[in-house]
């Protein structure tokens, strides 16, 4: 990671926006880009992990931030609806959703061609805006970031959390999900733009009165956060971004997807910060 003062001189023109891993928290990503489109500011390149590499795809694929939020707000709203949207394209998937020996693992690559929008069915040369995902090979213990190819396949690598869906094979790499090695990749894209815009979704630290053991899935996903969390606390000591926004998302678990109307409504108020802060930085760059 260079250092940002000696890279200062170095930097590229425009916006460039990162968007952080989260799971369900990551929805708030969706407000982040009504931002961009109510300031009127195009990125000039964006990078995503997870949850934040599925958003930042979509919104690279040319979908308006209003456009995800009435994907997502159709998809996850009403379980009846997801329910029915999901057995509706089940048929002819089945086999390479799930195994009978690996019954807790889906297959990524499967659920996203089901139940992402159309426009992300292409290859990374056919987005609007430059995009860039983050993923974990598996093996070198490294991080890989992938730019090339079918796009579906490298969201799936860079969301493939272990213990709940498949490693993704891609490239000659078994790649996992890039939270592992860069929950909020800001630094990938530094060197690229005149001013970096990072949104953190893992969470801040808090306390609950009363003790209670998690579930299994809960403990699992959980312990994934404070990993990522953790992660982004000791890189964000050594060079911050130019504008670091952490919506209010903490409360919520990782698979609070349903929830998706609670987690909009507590982003909110980081929507306004991103837009007060992008436009004086911007106002004063002038």
């Amino acid at each position: 990671m260079r250092d940002s003062d000696e890279g200062a001189g170095k930097r590229g023109k425009g916006v460039a926006l990162a968007l952080g891993g989260g799971s369900a928290r990551g929805l708030a990503h969706v407000l982040m880009l009504e931002a961009f489109d109510e300031l009127g500011v195009k990125p000039c390149v964006i990078v995503g992990t997870s949850m934040g590499a599925i958003c930042g795809a979509a919104y690279a694929a040319g979908l308006s931030g209003a456009e995800m939020r009435a994907h997502f707000m159709a998809l996850f709203a009403k379980r009846a609806y997801f329910l029915k949207h999901f057995t509706g394209r089940l048929r002819g998937s089945m086999t390479t959703l799930w195994s009978p020996r690996a019954p807790s693992v889906i297959d990524n690559v499967t659920l996203f061609e089901m139940l992402l929008p159309e426009a992300l069915r292409c290859d990374f040369a056919a987005l609007k805006i430059p995009f860039l995902a983050v993923a974990t090979d598996f093996y070198a213990i490294e991080q890989v970031v992938l730019d090339k190819g079918p796009l579906i396949p490298a969201l799936a690598a860079s969301s493939a959390l272990p213990s709940l869906t498949r490693p993704v094979l891609l490239h000659g790499r078994t790649l996992i999900d890039g939270g592992f090695v860069n929950p909020v990749p800001y630094d990938v894209v530094m060197d690229r733009a005149g001013v970096t815009v990072a949104v953190d979704v893992t969470g801040h630290t808090r306390r609950r009165s009363g003790a209670k053991v998690p579930r299994t899935l809960d403990a699992i996903t959980g312990s994934t956060q404070i990993l990522f969390h953790s992660l982004t606390r000791e890189k964000l000591k050594s060079a911050p971004p130019d504008i670091l926004i952490r919506p209010a998302v903490g409360a919520f678990g990782a698979m609070d997807y349903f929830k998706i109307a609670a987690i909009l409504a507590a982003a909110e108020p980081a929507k306004e910060d991103l837009k007060r802060q992008l436009s004086q930085i911007l106002a004063a760059a002038r």
